[in-house]
């Protein structure tokens, strides 16, 4: 989302900057210079709906509705293994890693509490295409939690890294392999706009990779009747 340890160029902050200077707009001063009009984040390679502020008052308002957790956000996560409940609340403190301290994880000496939602929206052979939400924002919170629950993201390579089972059909496979990010999307973000009071929501699609992998396994068991019609349906 913003330069940082690494890497200086290629964010959305230098897009962004780019395109006001071009316009002659403006983005919020706070969190100037690397992070102007940052109210929250999405990790990298995860995709999805995101809110940056173009005024200072725009940004008191946004991370005032994010810190008392009044917007709404919505994901859709394609995962290994099959969930065993319907629906349900992943509700694990996480921190940095005791022994990985570039990771986070629920091993940690200082915990933070993280909450989870989760609802399943389809079920595969060995696959789990779920609808998640936030009831706190903790960095790679949705990642970690369901690798905790040993469910880890498609294609996550930091906490989910799996082989491609062999017994698995070659456009399926294929699909798996060209996976070069976790299969992870932002898919609604709700609040209130910041000068009008009306409430808003956004949405957007997956894209292509994660949309023409689900696309795939739809496919290749629409017709075995694996998939859970009843979750499909909501």
């Amino acid at each position: 989302v913003h330069p940082g340890a690494g890497r200086a160029g290629g964010t959305l902050v230098n897009a962004l900057v780019h395109h006001m200077e071009r316009t002659g707009g403006t983005l919020s001063s706070v969190g100037a210079p690397l992070r102007p009009g940052i109210v929250h984040r999405l990790d990298k390679d995860t995709s999805g709906v995101l809110v940056v502020a173009k005024t200072d008052q725009a940004y008191a308002s946004l991370a005032s509705q994010f810190k008392e957790h009044t917007s709404s956000r919505k994901y859709v996560a394609l995962v290994w293994g099959s969930v065993k409940d319907d629906e349900g609340i992943i509700d694990l403190a996480i921190g940095r890693d005791v022994a990985h301290r570039k990771k986070i994880s629920t091993r940690t000496r200082k915990s933070r509490k993280a909450v989870t939602g989760y609802k399943v929206l389809r079920r595969y052979t060995r696959f789990t295409l779920l609808e998640l939400n936030l009831g706190t924002g903790r960095t790679h919170q949705i990642r970690v939690h369901l690798t905790a629950i040993r469910h880890p993201v498609v294609g996550d390579q930091t906490y989910g890294k799996r082989p491609v089972p062999p017994i698995l059909s070659k456009p399926l496979a294929d699909a798996l392999t060209g996976t070069k990010r976790q299969c992870l999307h932002a898919k609604m973000l709700g609040f209130t706009h910041p000068s009008t009071g009306k409430r808003m929501k956004f949405s957007a699609p997956p894209p292509e990779d994660m949309a023409g992998l689900i696309r795939i396994l739809d496919e290749e068991e629409g017709a075995l009747g694996l998939n859970n019609d009843k979750a499909h349906a909501r």
